[in-house]
């Protein structure tokens, strides 16, 4: 099972932590635009089963991406499933087609500048994601992605990751208390009220 341990922070700068990334031997420092639109089930709330769905595009690249419920209080840890499709706008605008066809409903679009910046972390290879999300506000996301055969999603090596997670946000500067639960998703459609 393809699990993603995250944590998101709300930062008031991300130029500190982009020092404090180069500082600990981070690589990368890659910046692209991401639209993100999220659909609505014909048939179940994703809001109450803390599901998602979405087209991302990022310039000629685009993919489907399902995330499942969150596994745990502290963390946004959750099974993911990422599908890339052909790359172009013509097949971007297809699929987001042949998804409305099949009852799918645009919530809305998600629009960020992400930085993305890899460190090594307890042994996992850590993604650094500084965020900039128009009309939301500046973020410092947290990845690591295991395998578990826990169907559940659980297991030492999701709790070993979230362990490393952990310790590589105190070493980043990132505070317990800035720690953001909520989807950009669910930020955007509480700042539009």
């Amino acid at each position: 099972m393809h699990v993603e341990v995250e944590q998101k922070f709300r930062v008031a700068d991300l130029a500190e932590v982009r020092t404090r990334l180069q500082q600990l031997g981070a690589a990368g420092g890659d910046v692209c635009e991401q639209a993100d639109c999220y659909y609505r089930h014909p048939a179940r709330d994703f809001a109450a089963t803390d599901e998602a769905f979405r087209l991302r595009r990022v310039g000629e690249r685009s993919c489907f991406t399902y995330k499942g419920p969150k596994l745990d209080a502290a963390t946004k840890t959750r099974v993911e499933r990422e599908v890339e499709l052909a790359p172009g706008a013509d097949n971007a605008a297809a699929a987001d087609e042949v998804v409305r066809r099949l009852g799918f409903e645009p919530v809305t679009t998600v629009a960020k500048r992400r930085e993305t910046w890899r460190l090594a972390a307890a042994g996992y290879d850590l993604e650094a994601a500084l965020d900039d999300v128009m009309s939301v506000g500046l973020f410092v996301e947290l990845e690591i992605v295991v395998e578990t055969r826990d169907e559940g999603g659980a297991g030492p090596e999701v709790d070993a990751a979230r362990a490393a997670l952990g310790a590589a946000a105190v070493q980043l500067g990132l505070d317990s208390a800035a720690v953001e639960r909520r989807s950009y998703l669910e930020l955007l459609l509480q700042a539009k009220g």
